[in-house]
């Protein structure tokens, strides 16, 4: 995520800013333009933007929550931002803690959103295409005898579902734990489910499923026994040499999907390095130093984010490490990952 400034005074702002510090305008993210600029009041629930006053917009209407600082056209009869109108069921906002989670939510949602944004990847919704576009549910856990039934997190032809209460910290690490994961985050589920998604437009939707299998193997492969198999027996031996995580490892349509989560990970994380100006030049460990002069979103090469990843995930992880937190990035990149990092590349550059 890159580091954004208010147009009007160059103070500094984050992407979840709602307001400058310097000052004092109020600021909203215009997804077609993927910026934040300052706004002024105009009439009613309308806003001007100060760099262009004959821009009106308006806020998302889950801004009313302090959810989402997502701006609308101000003739656009749709109610909700580019992102939000996603979304079929949300948590319950009647109870603090519905709203609390719906704000953790939104945050990852949005976040997500700015990466398809970047890249122009499709995502139609339900009425654009009825059949498969890309819907949200975020579901609660169910009572079921006095016991608590655990939402799941899934997707079935662009529906999306993501267990509310993950947006928990105590209980998503429960979850972590539990399944044994070295890293389980709100914006990994939404980036790993939206791989789903993407696989199903830009490969599956366009005949580009040959090139895929020389990559990640025939999906053909029954994927329910193929899931048992794994809960009950585990990954492979050696699965690192060939896979980036032991659950990519469980069927090609799983590798391909924590795959192109581990692609928005690097891209974004490495932005994020690029605007802040961080490089890595450790000392006696020259073949180490990295530097993010590049633009991530428009990489030559998975090798070229490779090459400023390593160190860069290496030092964060060491940071993390001196702070007493576990590594961010517990993973290992091997050639072949590489290689299916590539393909993602090129599949949503492509578009």
């Amino acid at each position: 995520m890159r580091l954004f400034a208010c147009d009007h005074c160059g103070q500094p702002v984050h992407f979840d800013n709602r307001q400058c510090i310097r000052c004092g305008h109020q600021l909203g993210f215009l997804p077609e333009l993927v910026a934040i600029y300052a706004l002024e009041a105009d009439d009613g629930q309308n806003w001007r933007v100060v760099a262009e006053p004959e821009r009106r917009v308006r806020f998302c209407a889950n801004a009313e929550l302090d959810i989402c600082n997502w701006l609308v056209a101000a003739g656009d009869p749709e109610p909700f931002c580019v992102a939000c109108r996603h979304n079929r069921l949300v948590p319950n906002t009647d109870t603090q803690q519905g709203v609390e989670r719906w704000r953790r939510i939104g945050q990852a949602q949005r976040h997500l959103f700015y990466s398809l944004l970047r890249w122009n990847l499709p995502h139609p919704d339900r009425r654009q295409d009825p059949q498969g576009g890309l819907v949200f549910d975020f579901l609660e856990d169910e009572v079921q005898g006095g016991n608590v039934v655990p939402a799941r997190t899934g997707h079935e032809e662009g529906l999306i579902a993501i267990r509310a209460a993950e947006a928990d910290d105590v209980t998503r690490e429960q979850a972590r734990t539990l399944m044994n994961e070295p890293y389980r985050t709100l914006l990994g589920h939404f980036r790993h489910e939206t791989g789903h998604f993407i696989w199903n437009k830009l490969i599956r939707d366009r005949n580009q499923v040959e090139a895929f299998r020389a990559v990640f193997g025939d999906e053909r492969l029954d994927y329910g026994a193929a899931l048992q198999q794994h809960y009950d027996h585990g990954p492979p031996l050696n699965w690192q040499d060939s896979f980036i995580s032991a659950y990519a490892s469980a069927h090609p349509w799983e590798d391909f999907a924590e795959c192109f989560a581990h692609y928005l990970h690097i891209v974004d994380t490495l932005e994020t390095a690029r605007s802040f100006g961080l490089a890595i030049d450790p000392l006696g460990y020259r073949e180490m130093a990295a530097e993010v002069d590049f633009n991530p979103y428009k990489a030559e090469s998975a090798e070229q984010l490779v090459s400023a990843w390593i160190p860069l995930s290496v030092a964060i992880n060491a940071i993390q490490r001196s702070m007493g937190q576990p590594d961010s990035y517990p993973f290992i990149l091997s050639p072949p990952v590489v290689t299916k990092l590539d393909y993602i590349r090129q599949v949503i550059g492509g578009v």
